[in-house]
């Protein structure tokens, strides 16, 4: 039997590739990063042939660094940045307009227009979202009305959307397999995610001919074969699953009230909800998680639009800092913040605010303020995000989180991961691998061919690196305040 698994992580700000084994252990890896384009305050834009040109790249570089090839690939498995949308032509494979990112903000006005009409019962009740220019069908709304010669194309069957999933899978398989999963299709705002379908009234409501849409299917199953240069063999293309959703079953949070969050760009708090969609009465989204088989997993998710890139932030914009990597031994030189509060809102507030107009603020600032408290405060800030979401999450699903497990790149700063379990009184535990947005789709895709035979096999595979233990205090009270009133100051209302 083939011994590797390819998996494909393409995320906001790179694209990686990393090689597992059957053991789930990674064997290599690739990254590399790609432009962000800002045209006007507010807008965020990715070039879809600079994706897929980086996606192929790292694929090339890490499968040579441990002497692969195709052959010896069982399976790929496909997680990416979600939201994010790439409209081509289906002839040529040109994209029409830049990928309008999921961080982008354009359609801010059209959403409150849509509120206005008293749209939101409707909306939430089909797909569990909120409107929010967050979500793919108002970013293609405004391409087919601001792209030249765009509608009438889409009109005449000749463009396609995809999320950043589907566009690899198109330039994988060249044209032969237009597809995504379900848990891709759930973050769109125009799929029914009770009768698993493309909905036709919120179609007619954005514009879009469902022409345009690819086909839905599950998270695990082989979809089709690559037809790429990049492997002299064909291999099967096996798992999807959006980067949370994909981060959510590599922590094997595949039970009912298991919770993760993952610190990545955003970050992004699911909890398993088990076969039911629980309609949020908190603000916070109801989502597929994934699917396999037959069988449908929903999750409750909370999304935090700017976690850890709040700390490229610090680097590019305020200059703080040289790398990411300094910012913990910077924020652990001094004890405190200092009464220093930051509220990252650069692009609005994610869950439980919705305040697509907030912006962030330092507050708080005195004569004694340095840059050190400044990136403590950076840092406290993805945390008391974090808190928001866990308490709005509890409510909702009516028990307390036991434990909340953690993953992505921030996960691996001890300073923000024992601040994160004293500020909402659990344990974080941090696994050995906190590569699980890859690791989910590896197993996704293990699971399609074969690797591995079921989900209990797979949960032996998983070791804990580190648990932290919440410490109480008054001052962890004392912060709580201090954050809520922060955030009072930067709401829009």
């Amino acid at each position: 039997m083939k011994k590797y698994i390819l998996a494909l992580d393409q995320g906001t700000s790179s694209s990686r590739a990393i090689v597992f084994d059957g053991e789930c252990r990674i064997c290599a890896s690739a990254q590399k990063e790609f432009t962000q384009y800002f045209p006007e305050p507010g807008r965020v834009e990715h070039n879809p042939m600079e994706i897929w040109s980086s996606q192929a790249a790292v694929i090339a570089e890490a499968i040579s660094s441990i002497g692969i090839n195709g052959k010896d690939i069982a399976a790929i498995g496909i997680t990416n940045q979600r939201e994010t949308t790439i409209v081509w032509d289906a002839e040529t494979s040109e994209p029409v307009y830049n990928a309008i990112v999921w961080q982008d903000r354009r359609t801010s006005e059209y959403c409150d227009s849509l509120k206005e009409q008293n749209l939101t019962d409707m909306i939430r009740s089909k797909t569990g979202l909120i409107i929010d220019a967050y979500f793919s069908a108002t970013k293609i709304k405004w391409i087919l009305d601001n792209v030249p010669g765009a509608r009438q194309k889409a009109e005449q069957g000749r463009l396609r959307f995809g999320t950043v999933d589907t566009w690899l899978v198109w330039m994988l398989t060249k044209g032969n397999v237009y597809v995504t999963d379900v848990s891709n299709a759930s973050r769109t705002m125009l799929y029914n995610i009770h009768e698993l379908c493309w909905d036709k009234e919120l179609l007619e409501l954005f514009g879009i001919p469902e022409s345009m849409l690819p086909e839905v299917r599950s998270s695990s199953e082989v979809y089709g074969h690559t037809k790429t240069t990049i492997f002299a063999h064909e291999v099967p293309i096996g798992g999807i699953a959006g980067d949370q959703q994909s981060a959510l079953f590599g922590q094997m949070c595949t039970e009912a009230g298991d919770a993760k969050n993952t610190y990545g760009t955003g970050c992004f708090l699911l909890m398993n909800t088990g076969q039911t969609a629980v309609m949020s009465k908190n603000r916070l989204l109801t989502t597929i998680a994934w699917k396999l088989g037959d069988k449908v997993s929903y999750a409750l998710e909370g999304s935090v639009f700017v976690g850890g890139s709040v700390v490229q932030w610090l680097r590019d914009g305020l200059g703080i800092i040289r790398s990411s990597s300094e910012v913990e031994a910077l924020a652990a030189s001094v004890p405190d913040t200092g009464g220093v509060y930051f509220v990252p809102a650069m692009t609005g507030l994610g869950a439980p605010y919705w305040d697509q107009h907030a912006q962030g603020i330092i507050y708080g600032i005195s004569r004694g303020t340095t840059a050190a408290h400044i990136a403590r405060a950076a840092l406290e800030g993805i945390a008391f995000q974090t808190m928001d979401i866990v308490q709005a999450m509890e409510k909702d699903a009516g028990t307390s989180l036991s434990i909340l497990k953690v993953d992505g790149g921030a996960s691996r700063d001890n300073l923000l991961m024992q601040f994160q379990a004293d500020i909402i009184g659990r344990d974080v535990e941090r696994p050995l691998i906190t590569e699980t947005t890859a690791l989910g789709a590896a197993c996704l895709a293990g699971l399609a061919v074969g690797i591995w035979s079921d989900l209990d096999e797979l949960k032996r595979s998983r070791q804990i690196e580190r648990t932290f233990t919440a410490q109480h205090s008054q001052q962890i009270e004392l912060a709580r305040k201090g954050w809520a009133d922060a955030v009072r100051r930067a709401l829009s209302r």
